[in-house]
């Protein structure tokens, strides 16, 4: 940032519909109000003429799957992965608990997983979280989300919840073991992660499942 020295990062929203406005406004609106250090800090946001911008503080390790799925970003040992996911356990812990209100994140995955220059993890891209007071339950809305992490249960209560958000960490933990979660080319008792985890811990061979990296 001129004048600072400061480096950030820039998102730059859709704004050619009003999902792409409204997705601007739950960003700055939960992200500004909101303090953790497993969370992408936002610095500030602006609206100039059609452009919708938001500043971050700039993550320069990107994110955990460039670790886990490409080769030119280096190898995670399994403390590092270990420490990463305890990380955005506790930024969870801070949304879905210790927070003015619930905030259900909806999307976590590997890419929403950003790494500071320790190696630490930080949860980022709240465009699709919403928000609502402790002790009253959520209000049913579309489905989102990523394949391999939405939970079963949204295709029958189409209720975002904690416990979704839970379920989406679980496949994100599983992730971390060095397979992605959703591979449709695999054959089809291996495509979802988490079924074939499953499978696997059922037949006793659940060390099959680890990361030979």
């Amino acid at each position: 940032m001129p004048g600072t020295g400061l480096e950030v990062a820039v998102k730059k929203v859709s704004h050619d519909s009003r999902e792409g406005m409204r997705e601007f406004v739950t960003e700055v609106s939960s992200l500004g109000r909101m303090s953790h250090r497993n969370l992408v800090q936002l610095h500030g946001w602006c609206r100039r003429g059609g452009d919708l911008l938001l500043v971050y503080e700039f993550m320069p390790n990107g994110s955990i799957d460039g670790f886990l799925f490409y080769v030119k970003a280096g190898c995670l040992s399994w403390e590092q992965r270990f420490n990463i996911l305890k990380g955005i356990a506790s930024g969870l812990l801070y949304l879905h608990e210790e927070w003015g209100q619930v905030v259900v994140h909806r999307d976590v995955k590997a890419s929403n997983v950003l790494l500071d220059g320790d190696l630490n993890g930080r949860l980022s891209d709240f465009g699709l979280a919403r928000l609502y007071e402790h002790g009253t339950n959520p209000k049913t809305t579309h489905i989102v989300g990523s394949f391999g992490y939405m939970a079963p249960e949204l295709s029958r209560t189409y209720k975002s919840t904690t416990s979704s958000d839970v379920y989406s960490y679980g496949a994100l933990v599983l992730e971390c073991r060095g397979r992605r979660p959703f591979e449709p080319g695999r054959p089809s008792e291996e495509i979802i992660l988490v079924e074939l985890v499953d499978s696997l811990w059922k037949g006793g061979r659940i060390l099959d499942a680890m990361d030979k990296k």
